[in-house]
């Protein structure tokens, strides 16, 4: 009898020692660091503290082209994450692995969510969406890039702190002015491929390929090496020569630069606005730069930043918890949170709705800045979006040439020349795979 009721004991208190159920797991694999690592972490815990059915777990994974790379070698491992933050030119890459992702529109339509294109910002949804309007991706950090000044440096080499420049000619000139002030440097640039070529090309109203620069076709060819990009490049390159210009790296590591007090002036992601902030530097905004000779420019500028892709492999019901994840991420408060905190569009919008009745841009001009370069217009062939197959094979490519010109080692002609015929050379190879 004692032996019994010892073992119905131990067991009573096994049974009240452990939880009723355990949380289903959900692994988010992301590239977001600093400031925009934080928001991750505390998006997932909020999420998790909303409900006890699943537990959302943000793993940082590098680079967005390590993040890509760890992702497919995952799935092809058989153990991949349930969510993937693939960076924009990732995003032909995944289109293309068809079997490896489950449509996000699916996800939700299976619990029970109506997916409706209206509700959002139509110049970024349908960057992640199929030609019939089947949502591929939840667009989670879609950026726009600007031009961020630094107000003392202005105010150093006499320049207005208020009336930033607006057209490229005008930029260089300030970067020259602000380094014969005695400042270190006068400008720097993010991202030259998304932000110097493929942003470059639909703001200026140019095209980037042919094929409307990808979306109509597998097996588009580069022009990145028409006269206008010589000459923005050929410029950009004499003035890395001079030091008014300081390259930083082929993503984002030049935002330092800005940051730190080093460059006067930064072309890059509205998303880096966080960093900036913490920096406690005094600084300004501005939309990018334009040619104004160019015929239609400024045009309308295209999404940059990541999506959340859905890799195959995992049971439906895990899915749903997927899916009441983005549900989560899409309320109008978490939305205009994220837009205004990170600088990131607001990807609903009920959400840039709020944000605007709030009064938010009356106190922060700037911060609609990006929204209104994508929304200003509607989109030309020049301007929809850049979509090619290997996108993160080309962008390597191009930075190894224009490394080479900014290093002395050829002009800008020769630099585009090359790039745009090793690149065609990918993209005909990668299509016929």
């Amino acid at each position: 009898m004692r032996l019994r009721l010892a073992t119905a004991a131990a067991a009573a208190a096994l049974t009240f020692s452990l939880p009723a159920f355990a949380a289903t797991e959900i692994q988010w694999w992301h590239a977001m660091t600093g400031a925009n690592n934080e928001v991750v972490e505390t998006l997932a815990k909020e999420f998790n503290d909303s409900q006890a059915d699943y537990k959302v777990v943000p793993v940082f994974k590098g680079t967005y082209p390590e993040t890509l790379n760890a992702g497919i070698a995952a799935y092809r491992a058989g153990q991949p994450p349930h969510i993937l933050q693939v960076f924009d030119a990732g995003t032909g890459t995944m289109m293309a692995a068809s079997s490896a992702v489950v449509p996000v529109a699916k996800v939700l339509q299976a619990d029970g969510v109506t997916f409706d294109k209206s509700q959002y910002l139509g110049g970024v949804v349908s960057y992640y969406s199929t030609a019939d309007g089947e949502l591929l991706s939840f667009p989670y950090n879609s950026s726009s890039p600007i031009l961020y000044y630094n107000k003392d440096a202005f105010k150093k080499a006499g320049l207005d702190e208020n009336a930033p420049p607006k057209t490229w000619p005008e930029l260089f000139d300030a970067a020259k002015k602000i380094k014969a002030a005695g400042w270190p440097c006068g400008f720097t640039s993010t991202w030259l491929t998304w932000i110097q070529q493929e942003n470059f090309a639909a703001w200026n109203n140019v095209p980037y390929a042919t094929e409307q620069n990808g979306l109509a076709g597998l097996d588009p060819q580069l022009l990145i090496n028409s006269d206008l990009y010589v000459r923005h490049f050929q410029t950009i390159a004499d003035l890395q020569k001079a030091g008014v210009f300081s390259y930083g790296g082929r993503t984002s590591e030049a935002k330092i630069k800005f940051t730190s007090g080093e460059c006067a002036m930064m072309t890059e992601s509205s998303g880096g606005l966080g960093d900036v902030v913490k920096s406690g530097i005094n600084y300004g905004t501005s939309t990018l730069p334009y040619y104004p000779e160019a015929a239609g420019a400024p045009q309308n500028t295209i999404p940059g930043g990541a999506s959340l892709w859905v890799l195959a492999g995992h049971p439906d019901a895990e899915y749903k918890g997927v899916a009441k994840f983005f549900e989560f991420l899409s309320q109008t408060p978490i939305q205009a949170r994220l837009h205004q905190k990170s600088g990131y569009l607001p990807i609903t919008m009920a959400a840039y709705d709020e944000t605007k009745k709030s009064g938010f841009y009356d106190k922060n001009p700037g911060r609609e800045i990006p929204i209104l370069q994508m929304m200003g217009k509607a989109p030309t062939e020049n301007s929809k979006g850049v979509r090619v197959i290997n996108l993160p094979q080309v962008r390597d490519i191009i930075n190894e040439e224009l490394e080479l010109m900014l290093n002395g080692q050829q002009d800008a002609r020769t630099a585009l020349d090359k790039a745009v015929q090793r690149a065609n050379a990918a993209i005909k190879e990668a299509a016929d795979l």
